[in-house]
């Protein structure tokens, strides 16, 4: 099995049109944007935080144990 041509591309391509029509390739495409967009915003607001000192967490663990 060798390395796929572009006439192989073309017609898997034409062929997928054919089942799912533009419109829903298109909305597809829309979605699949817009979570790449969204992915991109959050690590961009992750890396606006300040960054936190070496070993704190910020979280409180409250632990109750029963001697006995």
């Amino acid at each position: 099995m060798g390395s796929l041509s572009i006439w192989h591309w073309v017609i898997v391509l034409v062929v997928v049109v054919l089942i799912f029509g533009t419109k829903k390739l298109r909305n597809v495409g829309q979605d699949l944007g817009g979570a790449v967009k969204g992915f991109k915003d959050g690590m961009k607001s992750e890396e606006a935080q300040p960054p936190a000192k070496p070993g704190d967490t910020g979280r409180v663990i409250d632990v109750e144990t029963d001697k006995k």
